[in-house]
């Protein structure tokens, strides 16, 4: 596979390669990231390889970040409009102004003129809710969304770090009133954090939204630097929590085996294990080097075997939380009765063994 085998992003048309280029660790000020000429690099090498969507947003290094991409792109006139442009808004920069941030319309409006500007663009492909404003009606923020769609400042709209039940209301409100609807759903989503599969992933399985997971390597844990007995390297996560739990071992220790057998990286095979996971149509990865972005395109080639996908399957699997927890435990032996519907076999439950409804 390339970068252009190109995929729709969720029930839409919009064509997006098999990896996003992630633009948080584009610009230094007030950030850890790298500076304008080796994102230009970066984004250089993604689009050789065929590359076209690129995520950033208005809070990364204090829109430094947009900056950079919108310098790229005025640069090289023609190419802005052959990539697909994402960014986000929610995050405020103005520190004092309480309208500076969130999901009202007035901050929306405000946010969105000012990404523009950054980017130095008329109008962007995808534009992200980034969090959950818990202080706006959701009418509210999907009615301005609409508005700007109209206006042709934004084309498609997706959700970042939302609570499921937020999204589907924000998603049906706009389906019952002939607004745009939400496409996708930026999440974290890794082999070591799955609890997305709990609601969110469902939701996105049944809504026709596409999944582009942030943090794919867990922010460097599974990226091939972190072994028993070593010192890890320079990643965000590491130097935070001083390196992976036992329990992240245990994930770390089978992935480190597999990429053995295949003789790939661990970040190949966790990033090839992902992007074969339900709905997930771009996983986001976010290169601080030009070297990164290489060694994580190597998971274009890599095909897991079914035994593979299951070992890590096993050692990754996520504790839900109630009700899924209740409903795997005893869903299918309370409606299916001993009988197999959909490949699923149940047991009986053990009272109608006995006492059975005439």
């Amino acid at each position: 596979m390339t970068l252009d085998s190109y995929r729709t992003l969720g029930r839409s048309g919009l064509r997006v390669s098999p990896f996003a280029l992630g633009a948080m660790n584009f610009g230094v000020k007030g950030s850890w990231g790298c500076d304008a000429a080796e994102a230009g690099k970066i984004l250089d090498g993604y689009a050789e390889r065929g590359g076209n969507f690129i995520d950033t947003a208005n809070f990364y290094a204090n829109g430094h970040s947009e900056e950079i991409v919108g310098d790229y792109f005025a640069a090289r006139p023609g190419r802005r409009d052959r990539v697909v442009l994402a960014t986000k808004f929610f995050g405020n920069l103005h520190p004092g102004d309480p309208n500076g941030g969130g999901a009202g319309r007035k901050a929306i409006i405000d946010q969105l003129e000012q990404s523009l500007r950054r980017m130095r663009t008329d109008y962007l492909d995808l534009y992200w809710l980034h969090n959950w404003d818990a202080h706006t009606p959701v009418d509210e923020t999907m009615r301005t969304l609409d508005d700007l769609v109209r206006s042709g400042k934004i084309r498609y709209l997706g959700f970042s770090n939302t609570p499921a039940w937020y999204t589907a209301q924000a998603h049906t409100t706009a389906l019952l009133r002939g607004w745009p609807p939400v496409i996708a759903l930026q999440v974290e989503y890794s082999l070591l954090a799955r609890t997305v599969e709990g609601e969110l992933a469902p939701l996105a399985l049944d809504a026709g939204m596409g999944l582009t997971p942030w943090s794919p390597l867990a922010g460097g844990f599974l990226s091939g630097k972190y072994q028993r007995g070593t010192a890890g390297g320079d990643t965000g996560r590491g130097l935070i929590t001083g390196g992976p739990s036992e329990d992240q071992y245990q994930v770390i220790d089978v992935l480190t085996a597999v990429a053995g057998e295949i003789g790939v990286s661990p970040a190949a095979v966790a990033l090839a294990w992902l992007r074969g996971r339900p709905a997930v149509t771009a996983p986001i990865l976010g290169p601080r080097r030009l070297d990164h972005l290489t060694a994580n395109l190597a998971a274009l080639d890599v095909t897991l075997t079914p035994e593979q996908v299951t070992a890590l399957d096993e050692v990754s699997r996520p504790r839900l939380n109630y009700p899924h927890d209740l409903n795997e435990q005893t869903g299918a032996m309370l409606q299916f009765a001993g009988t197999t519907v959909d490949g699923v076999t149940s047991t009986v439950y053990p009272p109608l063994l006995s006492d059975p409804v005439r």
